[in-house]
């Protein structure tokens, strides 16, 4: 992590002396550039730690000079880096005061004195001292190598890797794997069986892939064992590969464990080979045999480079097994082999308990059963393991040697955090989540240490996110990519690692949310404290040094947050959860009087009914986080803002955005959508935000939603084609006349995807027909008004993924001008977006539909589903529709059809569904009633539809919002 903040301050010197040239002298520019050249050099000896910290079966324990060392280039690089923020600060609030001019008399009379009072260039000397010291430091004990003379400077001793033994399991010890075991020796036998492309005798690569401790080599091994797969290969080899290797040792231990395996001598002189006499000699010995290979525990994504042409595509049928935490890995092997990648899940909670049971219970009279009396914390235990095996032994393997007494188990239980870092049973455990922590190039080490910031079982959105990264700075330019997409490059690298899980897709499979293992938020946790990268405040932990970067409130505090270690600190970024009542307003002030360097303010969910106006003050705020507060005005000091990126507003109680928002050019997210889940879903069910003139000014806009387009007016409108970076829209209150403006607005965003347009009212035309060339990239476009037809343009739109109309009053039927759009994945027409009273679902359209939803359509009364359309729908939500009298035939066609939701629909639709149509559902896996119980939108009561072997179900209530 140290090498992690030492690039960030080297970057941020860069950039330093790049915006400051004209405004400092020569030689302060000249002892800046050594302070970064001094850096550079810190940071090679921290890159070569960190790359043997990582290095298999050893680690490093660093002795208590060394990690002295460590912390204090940690904190120098601290200090640099608020001594930058400190200077840039004190000469823009100069140049507020005294103009441009002053500013540079100013700045030029503090680098001549250098007296101690003069601050800041005192502290610029100051900086270049530290770092020398720190610099001679780490020659003075030998820390400039890791090293040295064949003596390691950095101690290291032998540990015990537990996934050594798992590859002497015995077959009555696994649990959980049975079934991914049969796949995965049907794809080495069969090519994958009846259902697979791969030919038997085509060579192929199986890879698992999966996050540390789930099993990956377990199962490999068992599948290796397997008598049916011993007596179909004719020879074998297992290769433990991990971060480090040689690849002529890889190669020269394939080709020896390829002999052994047929009892044959080894050839003289292979011990001697070099990789390419290797590779001949392994494609010479293989050409006529079908072999078997497993590289265990790969990291490096070129692997499959350097090993392929040792392995011959011979028509024998050849299989390579990869066991990797890393997606990558598996997808390189796509150049040139057939690949089949199995993704080992976790342990369900059954089989989770079973191996916990047989591990923690084993050895005593108890037969591997638990206590009824310690039954309660003992779920609770393998919950926290998520289904980790290793996990699971580990723990239950501690539990094996406590005494099975309740105050005991409870006593481990409330230190598990402590007990992960310094028990013996465990530490092992937690050095091989740590791996994966230690691969990362340094600048993906800081985006995975943020997830410590949130509560455990937290699941964060995954746009969220991205934007809290590029507001910390996390995030470097590309060229060709906004930070945005550099950023979601870095959250899909840290998911194809293993380290991060998506916990919620969107409907074209792209994360929406996420999140981490409970164990591995543990590791990440006792990191980021150990580097001052953040704190998580409780009221069991209230303190924090001065050098903590980031401050997470966790629970209702009260004076620990006016404590003075907060005024004292140089804090980037404040959150807060789970926060009942806020308990100390002053807490408000003090963040706009002592937080000068904040980047991030998140108040989320936070109970807060106002800022205060210094928050104006908070020069570099650029992530500004008001969702679902009571917050109702923005204090006008906002506007003085000037690197603000993203003002979320979402569910706060904010109607209008104060004047002299143009003034922040820097604004790239204005989120202000207001949902009144009290009333039932109608056009004023959301409200967007009044904005006034001015926001054709903010051209780095790439979302800006929803706004109050009445309160604009047509200005506003016109002000919109400027924003050509805009990524999504949402206006609200349209008026016919606003349309043709608003079309040639539209025409603009050649980089829009999304677009949400709302008329003022059920009988406001919305006028977007006018639209000849409609941004390409469109991929979710929502209608909400009456519209004279379906626009023609919405039938160009080759990337459209998602299309919702509302209140459209459509009087032809719309599905013919739609169904050949090629990558449509959700189509809903609801409340009155269509007056007919037929629709016709024809042969060979929709062909990749996921979710139809035809909800408040009063007039249907026949829904033809023909033969061969929609293949790929899995849910459909129908209803109210009082004039359709009995289900749909063509449900019938709807073969991947998992799930059915009926809607308010008549007692005698269900009643017939029950009886002589049932045949057209009984495939379904669900078929569901919904009955709205109340006023409330989203509160149901649903009945499951019997299947013939299904015993009664009991009825659920649900708060579901169908309307939307």
């Amino acid at each position: 992590m140290a090498e992690s903040v030492v690039c960030f301050v080297i970057d941020k010197l860069i950039s330093f002396l790049v915006t400051t040239e004209a405004k400092i002298s020569r030689d302060v520019h000249k002892e800046i550039s050594c302070i970064r050249d001094e850096l550079e050099s810190i940071r090679s000896f921290l890159r070569d730690a960190d790359a043997k910290a990582a290095r298999e079966g050893e680690v490093i324990n660093i002795n208590e000079s060394s990690a002295t060392w460590v912390k204090q280039v940690r904190e120098a690089a601290y200090h640099i880096e608020d001594v930058i923020d400190e200077y840039l600060l004190r000469i823009t609030k100069k140049h507020q005061e005294r103009g441009f001019l002053g500013l540079l008399r100013k700045v030029t009379w503090f680098v001549q004195k250098m007296k101690p009072e003069e601050e800041m260039a005192l502290k610029i000397e100051g900086m270049k001292t530290l770092v020398c010291d720190v610099k001679a430091r780490s020659e003075r004990y030998g820390f400039n190598s890791t090293e040295q003379g064949g003596e390691r400077t950095i101690n290291s001793r032998r540990w015990h890797d537990p996934r050594m033994a798992s590859l002497f399991i015995e077959e009555a010890q696994v649990v959980g794997i049975e079934s991914a075991r049969d796949e995965l020796i049907t794809w080495f036998v069969q090519g994958g069986g009846a259902a697979s492309s791969l030919s038997s005798s085509t060579r192929a690569v199986i890879s698992v892939v999966g996050m540390g401790g789930l099993g990956k080599t377990t199962l490999a091994k068992k599948v290796y064992d397997n008598q049916v797969v011993i007596e179909h290969f004719d020879c074998y080899a297992w290769i433990t590969v991990s971060q480090l290797y040689r690849i002529e040792d890889v190669l020269r231990m394939m080709i020896m464990q390829f002999y052994k395996a047929r009892q044959e001598y080894i050839p003289h002189g292979v011990d001697a080979m070099d990789e390419e006499s290797l590779i001949r000699k392994s494609r010479e010995y293989l050409q006529q045999k079908r072999y078997v290979v497993v590289f265990d525990d790969v990291w490096n994504v070129d692997f499959w480079g350097a090993i392929e042409h040792a392995l011959p595509d011979n028509d024998k049928g050849g299989r390579i097994m990869i066991t990797t935490r890393i997606k990558d890995v598996a997808d390189f092997c796509k150049r040139s082999s057939f690949v089949h990648v199995h993704y080992l899940q976790p342990l369900s909670p059954d089989k989770a308990w079973e191996l916990f049971c047989r591990k923690a219970f084993q050895f005593d009279q108890l037969e591997g059963k638990c206590p009824p009396e310690l039954e309660g914390l003992s779920l609770r235990m393998v919950k926290k393991c998520e289904g980790l095996p290793l996990a699971i032994v580990s723990l239950g393997g501690l539990l094996s040697t406590k005494a099975k007494v309740l105050s005991e188990w409870k006593k481990l239980y409330d230190s598990l955090s402590s007990e992960l870092e310094n028990n013996p049973h465990l530490s092992s455990l937690t050095r091989i989540l740590s791996l994966s922590y230690h691969h990362l190039p340094y600048y993906l080490k800081s985006c995975v240490l943020y997830f410590g910031i949130f509560p455990e079982d937290y699941s964060i959105s995954c746009i969220r996110l991205v934007r809290l990264w590029i507001a910390e700075g996390f995030v470097k330019v590309t060229k060709g990519k906004t930070l945005e997409e550099v950023a979601e490059g870095y959250l899909t690298e840290l998911i194809h690692r293993s380290l991060v899980q998506v916990s919620k897709v969107y409907i074209d499979g792209k994360a929406r949310s996420c999140r981490v293992h409970d164990l591995l938020r543990e590791v990440f946790l006792r990191k980021a404290l150990d580097s001052s990268f953040c704190h998580m405040l409780s009221e069991d932990d209230s303190t924090f040094t001065p050098t903590t970067r980031r401050l997470s409130i966790d629970s209702s505090l009260s004076d620990a947050l006016g404590s003075k270690s907060i005024e004292q600190s140089h804090i980037r970024s404040v959150f807060t959860f789970n926060q009942d009542e806020w308990p100390n307003y002053s807490f408000l002030n003090t963040i706009s009087a002592n937080f000068k360097l904040l980047k991030v303010l998140d108040f989320a969910d936070a109970p807060i009914q106002h800022l205060p106006k210094y928050v104006g003050s908070l020069y570099y705020l650029r992530y500004l986080s008001l969702r679902n507060t009571k917050v109702k005005l923005l204090p006008k000091s906002i506007a003085k803002l000037q690197n603000l990126e993203t003002l979320d507003l979402k569910q706060s109680l904010v109607c209008e955005i104060p004047a002299k928002l143009n003034k922040l050019l820097k604004l790239r997210h204005i989120l202000a959508c207001y949902c009144d889940y009290k009333k039932n879903f109608s056009m004023s069910y959301e409200r967007g935000v009044m904005i006034d003139d001015g926001v054709g000014c903010l051209l780095a806009l790439q979302k800006l939603y929803h706004v109050d387009a009445n309160h604009g007016g047509i200005r506003l409108i016109q002000e919109l084609r400027k924003l050509r970076q805009l990524r999504k829209l949402g206006l609200k209150n349209l008026r016919c006349e606003d349309g043709q403006a608003l079309c040639a607005s539209i025409e603009n965003m050649n980089h829009l995807e999304s677009l949400e347009v709302c008329a003022m009212g059920e009988d406001e035309v919305l006028d977007v027909q006018s639209i000849s060339t409609p941004p390409e990239s469109i991929r979710f476009l929502y209608l909400k008004g009456r519209l004279e037809k379906l626009p023609s343009w919405i039938s160009k739109l080759e990337h459209l993924v998602k299309l919702r109309i509302f209140w459209s009053r459509l009087r032809d039927d719309p599905l013919k001008a739609l169904q050949n759009l090629p990558n449509l994945l959700e189509l809903g027409l609801s409340y009155k977006a269509y007056d007919g009273v037929q629709l016709h679902f024809e042969e060979g359209g929709f062909q990749k539909l996921k979710l139809l939803k035809l909800k408040h359509l009063e007039g249907l009364n026949s829904l033809i589903i023909d033969n061969g359309v929609m293949p790929l729908l899995q849910e459909l939500q129908l209803g109210p529709s009082p004039q359709l009298k009995e289900v749909p035939s063509g449900i019938h066609h709807l073969r991947d059809l998992r799930t059915l939701r009926f809607v308010d629909m008549p007692e005698a639709f269900r009643r017939g569904m029950d009886g002589q149509h049932y045949w057209v559902v009984e495939h379904v896996t669900d078929v569901l009633f919904s009955y709205k119980l109340g006023p409330r939108c989203d509160i149901y009561e649903t009945h499951t539809l019997l299947h013939s072997n299904s015993s009664a179900p009991v009825p659920t209530t649900e708060r579901i919002y169908l309307e939307l």
